[in-house]
């Protein structure tokens, strides 16, 4: 089974400071991680995308994805995916 977490920061620029401290806690959890925003160069955009590979346990990865929704500014989305057998 694959946990991604999918979160959609709506002001990147106010939320992201606050983002990173609860990722940086469960920095341990964290697989692989891709940032993606719209904006480039002097357009920079205020919304950004986060997708997130975690290894943790469902206990673990469902509290990443609680904490991170009481950010303001931030919708986070736990997804579990497996291979169907």
């Amino acid at each position: 089974m694959k946990s991604i977490l999918i979160a959609l920061l709506r002001t990147r620029s106010k939320s992201a400071v606050n983002f990173q401290k609860v990722l940086t806690k469960y920095g341990c959890i964290v697989k692989t991680r891709l940032g993606i925003h719209d904006g480039v160069m002097d357009r920079c955009s205020d919304v950004g995308l986060i997708i997130l590979e975690l290894a943790g346990e469902k206990k673990q990865n469902r509290e990443l994805a609680k904490k991170l929704n009481k950010l303001a500014g931030v919708n986070a989305k736990l997804v579990e995916i497996s291979l169907k057998k």
